[in-house]
């Protein structure tokens, strides 16, 4: 038997990249703004999101929820950058680690702090607070349990308290 196609019928390869670039249309700032957060750098932070949407792109129909996906690919690829940065930095005894021009002294110091939290930590700060998920979502953007989450949002305030406490 032999299936006919009906000339209206979109081509499953159409219809995936239509899908596709509704996700990214819709999504691709947000992602950029996690991403640059967690990097600090706007270039970084575009070629991350550009190489999680190509790998989403490969696998897109196995993804039962992209934008999930990809916030967790963008994520874990931010932290694997900030990882491969510190330990090229501690090798080559770079002074500063951000090249971020501020233009606030309160965004500044508050930057500044954020960017000395571990990259989990950070990861789950900048989740939380500037994406504004929950801590269910934070965990499956992370990859673990809403108590971790818990944990990590509980030591990060109690970090950016004490360090902008002594700063000021």
């Amino acid at each position: 038997m032999q299936v006919q196609s009906r000339p209206d019928a979109v081509p499953a390869t159409r219809r995936t990249a239509a899908e596709v670039l509704a996700v990214y249309d819709l999504h691709y700032d947000r992602l950029v703004r996690i991403a640059y957060l967690t990097t600090g750098s706007s270039a970084i932070a575009e070629d991350i999101v550009q190489d999680a949407f190509m790998d989403a792109l490969r696998r897109w129909e196995h993804i039962r929820d992209p934008p999930a996906y990809l916030r967790r690919a963008v994520i874990n690829r931010s932290t694997s950058w900030l990882r491969r940065l510190i330990r090229e930095r501690r090798h080559l005894d770079a002074s500063t680690l951000y090249d971020v021009v501020w233009h606030d002294a309160d965004t500044l110091a508050v930057t500044d702090t954020i960017r000395h939290l571990p990259p989990r930590q950070r990861a789950a700060v900048i989740l939380r607070y500037v994406d504004g998920l929950s801590e269910t979502e934070i965990a499956d953007a992370l990859g673990c349990r809403p108590g971790t989450v818990k944990s990590l949002l509980s030591r990060s305030r109690a970090s950016l308290k004490a360090a902008l406490s002594n700063d000021n």
